[in-house]
Parts: C-alpha cells; sequence; structure tokens
C-alpha cells in the first residue's frame, strides 16, 4: 500500500479528521526519516502541517523543550513520532487539556505502518478496549498469574480509579492516545499492590527479553528483578519515584505483534503488561518523568472472581 494512502487512511479512520485542522507532526532525530514522511503525506494531501524536529529523549515520560510543548499546544492534531513516548508527560497531558488530539507513536517503524496492529480492524478493537474497560473502573482489584506453572501472583488495587480505553480512533476534541493502539488500562492504587510477575515478552527501553525476568513489588513499589534484563530495568527507572507501580493494561489487537517495540507489544491480544513511573497523566499520584511498560505473553487474569483469561486466552464468556 503506498505511503500516502495509510497516511490518508489513517486521518480519516483512526483520527476522524475533515481536512482543515492544523497538523504538527514532531520527530526526534532517531525518528525523522519516518516523521518526514508523514508530514511530506500530509502537505500532498492538502493538510496545513507543521514539522519539528528535537533532539531524542533519554527514556519515555520525559519531558519535550517546553518550545516543542508551547508548538503541541497551538496544533490541533498533533502526531508525536519520536523513539521515547510523550504519553505520559505534563506537554502531552496540557495539549490535550487545550483541546488538540495527541497522538502518540513511540518506536514507530515502516514495516509497524504497512503491517501488524495499523492494519487492525478497529471497530473490533474499539468493541473489545470499551468493554474491558468498563469492568476495570467497576472491579477493586486484579490478580495475575504468570510462569509456566502460573507459580507467581501480582495483585493490584483498583479500587477508585477509573479504567482508560485506548482505541486507536480519535473522534473526540482533546483525545490521545497511543498509533497503533489497542489496550485498556488504569493506573493501580500503590498501597497493597504487591506480589511477582514473570516478563517474558519485552520491557519499553529494552526490546524483547532474551531471558524472562521475575519482578517483585511490595506495597507499590519494584523491589527487585531478576536477571540482566531486570537489571537494566531498575536501572532506568532510576532509584526514587520511578519503581512505583504505574499501570496495568490489557492488550486488545488481535492484529498486533510481539516484536520487540513496546508500541506494538503492549496492544497484542492476549498480553498483559504492567508498567512503573508515571501515572499521574492518567489517574494516579506519581510524576517521576520515566515510564516503562513491561509484557506478558501468556498471563491468567481475575477480575475480582471472575477469570477474565486463561494462559494468554479470553475465555469465551468474556467475549462479545
Amino acid at each position: 500500500m503506498e505511503f500516502k494512502a495509510i497516511v490518508k487512511n489513517m486521518m480519516s479512520q483512526n483520527v476522524q479528521a475533515s481536512g482543515t485542522e492544523y497538523v504538527m507532526v514532531l520527530a526526534d532525530l532517531e525518528k525523522e526519516a519516518i516523521g518526514r514522511k508523514v508530514f511530506d503525506s500530509l502537505c500532498e494531501l492538502d493538510y496545513s502541517a507543521e514539522f519539528v524536529v528535537m533532539q531524542t529523549r533519554n527514556r519515555s515520560g520525559e519531558e519535550p523543550p517546553l518550545t516543542v510543548s508551547a508548538a503541541m499546544k497551538a496544533s490541533e492534531i498533533c502526531f508525536c513520532i519520536c523513539e521515547h513516548s510523550l504519553t505520559h508527560t505534563k506537554a502531552r497531558k496540557d495539549a490535550s487539556a487545550n483541546g488538540v488530539k495527541v497522538i502518540t507513536m513511540p518506536g514507530i517503524t515502516m514495516d509497524m505502518f504497512t503491517e501488524g496492529a495499523m492494519k487492525a480492524d478497529y471497530s473490533n478493537v474499539v468493541k473489545l478496549t470499551e468493554e474491558l474497560t468498563s469492568e476495570l473502573t467497576t472491579i477493586n482489584k486484579a490478580v495475575i498469574r504468570t510462569g509456566s506453572e502460573e507459580q507467581y501472583s501480582l495483585t493490584l488495587q483498583l479500587a477508585g480509579r477509573n479504567g482508560i480505553s485506548s482505541t486507536g480512533v480519535f473522534g473526540s476534541t482533546g483525545a490521545s492516545g497511543n498509533l497503533p493502539s489497542g489496550e485498556s488500562y488504569i493506573a493501580p492504587q500503590i498501597e497493597g499492590s504487591e506480589g511477582q510477575i514473570w516478563i517474558d515478552g519485552s520491557i519499553a527501553g529494552i526490546g524483547k527479553v532474551t531471558e524472562p525476568t521475575l519482578l517483585t513489588v511490595e506495597n507499590g513499589r519494584l523491589i527487585n528483578a531478576t536477571g540482566p534484563a531486570g537489571e537494566k530495568l531498575l536501572s532506568l527507572l532510576g532509584e526514587g519515584d520511578g519503581r512505583y507501580i504505574a499501570e496495568f493494561g490489557i492488550g486488545t489487537n488481535e492484529a498486533a505483534r510481539v516484536t520487540g517495540n513496546i508500541l506494538e507489544d503492549e496492544k497484542a491480544f492476549g498480553t498483559i503488561h504492567v508498567a512503573f513511573g508515571s501515572s499521574k497523566t492518567f489517574g494516579g499520584t506519581i510524576d517521576a518523568g520515566v515510564h516503562l511498560d513491561c509484557v506478558t505473553l501468556a498471563p491468567s487474569v481475575w477480575f475480582e472472581k471472575k477469570q477474565l483469561m486463561k494462559q494468554g486466552n479470553l475465555l469465551e464468556e468474556n467475549k462479545s
């Protein structure tokens, strides 16, 4: 499919643009070439567009420069095509509050533009995502069991927190989320969230794990992570608030693949992810300047006493 046609479809299906909006394409040095292709396509499609390039951030959740933040707020649609995610930054939140549709595409590759999660039937993604989000909002806790014999258990306290739908469809003013997309997620309570989880998929900032890592959480804080991937994760999160539990998410995109790119990995149907660091932008209390997701491939999940998933399979009674 011609790249311009993909961008045209993205603008109509996912962003639901009228064609009159002022569009900003923000890229960093790592993703400048892809950002330029998106910008050129928008110009050929007669959109009023601007292309901004910034230095690559050091990690997901790190704020962009103030001049970039101001430019984001001044646009109507903003695509963030960067190596690291701006989703959980104050800059993104402020732009959304100003009515800007902010679409974050951290780590996007040309392959992801033409294959995988971008090719999903987003009407199906919307339906499943919103159903799971509704349940997340109503339950008090979730339990995730992982490992070959489900020997590891992580309990997450969710009372008083609202689930969020990342459907990949941005119809309303100020809508924000990832593209490609497909996840239901929530910011757990720190107090009482604890246990262990086996991460055998991928980790943001690290990629696909070659040796799974076991994460141990006590009272909402990551206190240990095994193996080389675990050591690197702890280093990226730092010693401070970056180690607090930030997110529990469920992938809802059946076209998404687990390739080592967290943008697509965390959307893959049959996976769940937990993240550590900032959660303030979506209902939590932590502002840590870092947000790193960790994907598990075949978990079993309970919402209260109801089993939602068994070893990565959504149980029939939970399918619409």
